[in-house]
């Protein structure tokens, strides 16, 4: 078994533990990335005073080691795809399906349609499922 399925394992048997480590994987991502982008702000600009956080004594790896940090933790967590993409989204890949700005407007014609004759279907088992009720409830009566 791999190591990121044994800690979700581990860590879905303590809910409230296991989203404190999600949340904390998620500012140090998001912590990395910002100073990560101010330090490359500041590179490009030659050392300018105008950050947005105060980063001329922090050190170099600051940003990108947090951003690391919050990687990790996301990943071993198996947190991290569906944090940032969805599960919704990962599944309609995983699918094939498309995005509902890919679909032509015959494709959800076509699904619209599937989905009335599902209803339909549903409609007649519902009326057959009353039919036998009110049959096996008759036949019940008469052999009293």
């Amino acid at each position: 078994m791999k190591l990121e399925q044994k800690i979700r394992i581990h860590l879905s048997h303590y809910p409230i533990i296991y989203a404190f480590i999600v949340g904390i994987g998620i500012v140090l991502f998001w912590r990395g990335v910002w100073h990560t982008a101010d330090q490359v702000h500041d590179v490009i600009n030659h050392f300018s005073s105008m950050s947005s956080t105060s980063l001329s004594g922090a050190m170099w790896w600051d940003g990108p080691l947090s951003l690391v940090v919050g990687c990790l933790m996301l990943y071993f967590t198996g947190a991290f795809t569906s944090s940032f993409i969805g599960n919704e989204l990962i599944l309609s890949g995983l699918r094939g399906e498309k995005r509902l700005n890919e679909r032509t407007e015959a494709d959800i014609k076509d699904e619209i349609s599937a989905i009335s004759d599902i209803k339909d279907e549903l409609g007649a088992i519902s009326d057959k499922l009353e039919l036998l009720k009110k049959h096996a409830n008759h036949q019940g009566s008469a052999q009293e």
